[in-house]
């Protein structure tokens, strides 16, 4: 170790203080950025013997040519100048965020003489006070539009304004009443502003306060027999409640939180942001992340909080998350002293388990599930990003071509049984479904013999026509494991007598790639589009093995049930249905079983004794 780490520093010079250490390659980049309470001793888990590194992180070692640190005095400064270098520097080793769109903002020029309010795409916009992100630009238009009636503040350009004070005339919106008309003197600027105030602190949440008054005048005007007055005031208060309609109310309205659903794999992740003010979302902001190193969720979960929150973005008082970070107290001081217009405070960080909060929560983790879905699709659908893949992966395995048929195969069971296999096709880099096929294993011992079986019939096809079930022939194979599964199917080749169809194996663990005969894995960049696709085309063929594997359990224990006398196909479904899983049926004694509609104490018995367990 000593002699590949020439570098390495002697363990009496790293301190053991609290600080933030930075590790650099040949050419001086910072490679990686880290935060630690005692430097000692977390960067001797960098220094520890090769072997027993995650691949990543040796692979991040070994591309180092020094580490230097700098000591702080305590565990919250190390947290904030992480964050600062992260931001400055940009290591490729530190997890890569991406936004997943440009999302528009409400901006609030409350600084200004004239405040204005407008949708934007830019930050850093001088004097302005920002509310979102949302989803969708035109909504939050309509919404501006609407709240115009209520709190009919400038929302013109510069030039309009600057046109209509020297013509002494306003423009259309003056004209209509969505605009009080500061430009030619209709309030004065000490008026206008307190409107804009007005409109900001609706759009952050206090959404009641306004509504009551709103009626209140109203009903004044109208015992008063203003009626145009009560018009005005009631066309102000259907206005907000529009505008209150056009976001769901999910919690009680005095709640202010952000709740963050995060979706991770082994190279990607990613982030979905519910900002809900008032008891209602308000808006949606979503990230991709890419993984460099295998950064366990709590520890990526830090990194999306001050994402987030970074720049003039302030966080609510309360922010919910999957799992809490291990520097909890840490990260709600830091966020604690970003909260809004200085007022500073307590942030809070949970994970909401009950109510409308958990339902909440698993609906911002829904999101995320599909945003990590819809990033991996797009990502593999793109013509460029699939020729590099193929490109990458004839390089790293030393292919005479680039595979552009690949098949994959994966064996799946319980416990041993129901043993049963799948191939996927990819053509291009994309699924060819029609292709697909399912396998039934028999009298195998494991999974090493259960994949020797499956290649050896499907390689038996090999010289089918064209119109036969395996039309083509591929140029790479890939199991899903390490060495073990990689030398069974390489023996189902020999077997076969063929050498011009090339074999590789993924290793879940660390989406490693492991060649026949080869003592050592081939290690691709986790960024890299052959990893992606190879990951794709693995976890494709898990998923339709554990399809069939269901399937067969399902239609095993219907055949079961159908030997019970008294149960006809009306009531196995009606127990499927109930249960929801095989295991579920299972696992059920006589007094759950009698809980399904149209099966009693008596047939629940016989299902009992039928499926060889014993009543409750």
């Amino acid at each position: 170790m000593e002699e590949e780490l020439a570098w390495r520093p002697r363990s009496g010079e790293i301190p053991t203080s609290p600080g933030v250490y930075r590790f650099r390659d040949a050419n001086d980049r910072i490679l990686y950025v880290g935060k630690a309470k005692n430097l000692r001793n977390r960067l001797a888990n960098y220094f520890a013997p090769l072997s027993s590194l995650h691949e990543r992180t040796r692979h991040m070692v070994l591309t180092a040519r020094n580490v230097e640190w700098t000591v702080v005095n305590s565990d919250f400064e190390a947290l904030q100048l992480e964050w600062t270098w992260i931001k400055e520097f940009d290591p490729p080793f530190n997890v890569q965020y991406k936004d997943d769109k440009s999302y528009p903002y409400l901006a609030i020029t409350l600084g200004a003489e004239v405040p204005r309010v407008f949708v934007t795409r830019t930050r850093g916009i001088k004097y302005a006070r920002y509310f979102g992100p949302y989803s969708r630009a035109w909504a939050i238009r309509d919404t501006v539009d609407t709240l115009l009636k209520a709190f009919p503040m400038r929302s013109c350009t510069d030039g309009v304004y600057a046109r209509a004070k020297r013509s002494g005339r306003p423009c259309l919106l003056g004209d209509i009443g969505k605009c009080a008309a500061p430009c030619v003197g209709r309030v004065s600027q000490a008026e206008h502003k307190a409107i804009a105030i007005d409109f900001a602190s609706f759009i952050e949440g206090g959404d009641q306060r306004f509504i009551k008054d709103a009626q209140r005048r109203m009903t004044e005007a109208a015992e008063r027999q203003e009626y145009e007055s009560a018009a005005r005031y009631r066309d102000q208060l259907q206005a907000m409640q529009w505008a209150l309609e056009r976001n769901a109310v999910v919690l009680d309205d005095a709640l202010d939180a952000d709740f963050f659903g995060v979706a991770d794999d082994e190279l990607a992740a990613a982030v979905q942001q519910f900002i809900v003010r008032g008891g209602r979302v308000r808006g949606v902001r979503g990230w991709t992340v890419d993984k460099e190193l295998d950064v366990p969720l709590p520890e990526l979960i830090e990194s999306v909080l001050e994402t987030a929150y970074a720049d003039d973005q302030a966080p609510p008082k309360l922010v919910y998350v999957p799992v809490l970070p291990k520097d909890r107290p840490l990260l709600e001081q830091w966020l604690g002293a970003r909260r809004v217009e200085g007022r500073g405070g307590r942030v809070e960080l949970g994970v909401a388990r009950r109510g409308e909060k958990a339902a909440l929560a698993q609906t911002a983790q829904l999101n995320a599930q599909q945003a990590l879905q819809l990033y991996k699709t797009r990502r593999s659908a793109d013509f460029i990003a699939r020729t590099a893949a193929l490109t990458e992966l004839q390089e790293a395995l030393g292919l005479a071509e680039a595979p552009l048929r690949i098949e994959c195969f994966d064996v799946s069971h319980l416990g041993g049984t129901n043993v049963v296999a799948s191939m996927v096709v990819f053509e291009d880099g994309l699924p060819r479904k029609d292709q697909y096929r399912k396998f039934s294993i028999t009298d195998v011992a494991d999974d090493t013999e259960s994949i020797h079986q499956v290649v050896s019939r499907r390689l038996a096809r090999l010289d089918d026509s064209p119109e036969g079930r395996f039309a083509y022939r591929p140029q790479l194979l890939v199991v899903d494991g390490g060495q073990p599964q990689v030398a069974a199917a390489a023996r189902a080749l020999e077997e076969a007598g063929i050498v011009d169809i090339a074999l590789v194996g993924i290793a879940k663990r660390l989406e490693e790639l492991w060649l026949p005969d080869e003592d050592y894995p081939v290690v691709l960049p986790r960024s890299s589009d052959a990893l992606f696709l190879i990951q794709r085309v693995r976890d494709e063929a898990h998923r339709f093995a554990i399809g069939f594997q269901r399937a067969r359990r399902k239609r095993d224990l219907r055949s079961e049930l159908d030997e019970v006398p008294g149960l006809g196909p009306a009531k196995i479904k009606a127990i499927l249905r109930h249960f929801g899983s095989v295991a579920a049926i299972r696992r059920a004694d006589a007094t759950a079983l009698a809980q399904v509609p149209g099966i009693g104490p008596a047939t629940a018995a016989r299902i009992i004794e039928r499926l060889g367990k014993r009543s409750g």
